[in-house]
């Protein structure tokens, strides 16, 4: 794991299997959509998931990793980077984005209900 100002950790399952693409000879990206969960109690005492999802992408080996491993609903803890930027749509209008860039993942595996235990990448 790296160390940094801009640092991002994240737990939860995948919304869709990776989309992979070649942009140019022997580089790779990918698009993951990853959910995560938070569980409380509101006012009147019943329990509320709250869902969130968030776009993640992966360069490089780390596409090649994701392409390998991960698939839709896979669960998995990972970290990266948050990235803000801005494109042009296809209607003219300026739209405005926030990913993360991925940097490390590693897979969970559930050895037996209610335990979890993380598996590397590599």
């Amino acid at each position: 794991m790296i160390a940094s100002n801009n640092l991002v950790r994240l737990t939860g399952n995948l919304g869709f299997d990776p989309e992979v693409r070649e942009i140019a000879a022997g580089r790779k990206v990918a698009r993951l959509s990853l959910a995560t969960n938070e569980t409380y109690t509101n006012a009147a005492g019943e329990r509320v998931t709250d869902t969130q999802w968030h776009t993640v992408v992966a360069w490089g080996r780390i596409a090649d990793q994701v392409q390998r491993l991960l698939a839709k609903g896979t669960p998995v803890s990972l970290e990266g980077r948050l990235v803000h930027r801005s494109y042009t749509g296809k209607e003219g209008m300026k739209r405005y984005i926030t990913e993360i860039v991925l940097s490390d993942f590693k897979v969970i595996a559930y050895a037996n209900k209610g335990e979890e235990t993380l598996q590397t990448a590599a």
